[in-house]
């Protein structure tokens, strides 16, 4: 019976459960048994997916790129993921500067919280603030410096130096597709047994997903068992970020699929949800990308040669949750701390929490770094960051769904204006459903 159900029910499972037992270990008193014996199986299902996302981003770039024809088709394909990443960003910041202004949650904020907050989560406090200083005295364009790797292999070691991985791939791949087809034959064929190696491990992997999320969601309960009162004190920010992510998710990219693409939002959201319940679950794009790899590809039809460009790339410049929660995150810190921003100043939370968003790492918590280097830029006081950081991790699960779906639709949108998009999959869902 296990054995048949499909894979997002499985994890579906595997969170409803992990709830029951964070639970049960809270009302129990078992905090000490779940982070001893329960909360590390997710730890090492987490790692397990770190550990192959540097290879599957390498390997499928270069197949992905030496497959095309030549480089100006390289070069339609790069512009249009971009574009398309740059437009949904905007869109997503937009959105929550709207809600934000428009719902106020910081003006019902307790003084005494505040305090209370402040005091709790100084030590976090200062070191994020020391991070965020230090990226902002450097040059406004160290960002494209930091993509150029000076040594490939220490690159490959680290997880937060995906774009390192990413040039190299890139040029290594340009350089196949420039290079004669007879010199390169025995490279493309290693790099075609190596793809399926590591698609074939992916599999393995994920038959520990449920068990994986399990572990994590039954942590997560316990870890946060001891702030109820936070909860309700932070509800109407909560709410609002909530509801900028589900316009996101539910209006956004389903007029994006309409416009781009034949496919049915539903079809869609049913063939990615295995991705999104895993990147809820892990709160990680990077750790979630050989998932939505294989979902985009198998299921909802994108070519390999789309897929493995615009997934790896959007994993570490395309954070439209991120965005959306920077922007109503920065205005309700500055609206609890009384600091008015006006037109201006919101204009550049837009332009600021954009390029933010192109170096935050598709891992958990990279975005409270970025954050300060959006609330630095209007004065609103950084300090102010210990009103949401308590909550953060709940609020990180759902936009790292955002972000996979938004890599998703980008992928789909380029796969179809390149002719790259597979309608068998919907074929046999129509003859499945018969």
């Amino acid at each position: 019976m296990w054995t048949k159900l499909p894979l997002y029910v499985k994890i579906l499972i595997g969170m409803i459960l992990g709830i029951i037992a964070g639970l049960i270990a809270v009302f129990f008193n078992l905090q000490k048994f779940t982070f001893d014996w329960i909360k590390p199986w997710g730890d090492i299902f987490l790692n397990l997916l770190k550990l192959i996302a540097v290879p599957l981003i390498f390997v499928s770039l270069v197949k992905g790129i030496s497959s095309l024809s030549n480089i100006s088709k390289l070069s339609r394909i790069g512009l249009k993921t971009v574009s398309l990443y740059l437009v949904s960003t905007i869109i997503a910041v937009s959105l929550g500067l709207l809600l934000v202004n428009y719902i106020k949650p910081g003006n019902t904020f307790p003084d005494s919280k505040k305090a209370e907050l402040q005091e709790r989560f100084h030590t976090t406090i200062s070191l994020k603030k020391d991070q965020a200083s230090e990226l902002k005295e450097e040059s406004p364009i160290k960002f494209l410096v930091d993509v150029v790797p000076d040594n490939f292999i220490k690159a490959t070691t680290d997880n937060s130096k995906m774009l390192q991985i990413i040039f190299f791939a890139i040029l290594f791949g340009i350089a196949m597709v420039i290079l004669e087809d007879n010199k390169v034959k025995g490279v493309k064929d290693f790099f075609d047994g190596l793809d399926a190696i590591i698609l074939k491990i992916i599999d393995i992997i994920m038959r520990f997903a449920p068990y994986g999320v399990f572990a994590l969601i039954a942590g997560l309960i316990v870890d946060f068992s001891g702030d109820a009162d936070l909860f309700k004190a932070l509800g109407l920010y909560a709410i609002t970020v909530v509801l900028g992510l589900l316009v996101m998710i539910f209006i956004v990219y389903p007029i994006f699929l309409k416009l781009f693409t034949p496919l049915k939002y539903s079809d869609f959201y049913r063939f990615i949800s295995p991705a999104q319940l895993l990147a809820f679950s892990t709160s990680s794009s990077a750790a979630t990308l050989p998932v939505t790899m294989e979902c985009v590809e198998k299921k909802v039809g994108v070519s390999n040669e789309v897929a493995s460009f615009v997934l790896p790339v959007g994993v570490t410049i395309n954070m439209d949750g991120t965005s959306c929660y920077q922007a109503i995150a920065a205005v309700f810190i500055a609206q609890v701390f009384g600091v008015h921003l006006d037109l201006i100043d919101q204009l550049i939370i837009v332009i600021t929490a954009t390029i933010a968003s192109i170096g935050t790492p598709g891992v958990p918590g990279g975005s409270i770094v970025m954050l300060i280097i959006v609330l630095t830029s209007v004065g609103i006081p950084v300090e102010g960051l210990a009103l949401i950081l308590g909550i953060d991790r709940p609020l990180d699960m759902l936009r790292t769904v955002v972000n996979i779906t938004g890599d998703a639709t980008v992928a789909t949108i380029v796969a179809k204006t390149e002719g790259k998009l597979s309608y068998i999959p919907f074929i046999q869902t129509k003859k499945a459903q018969l």
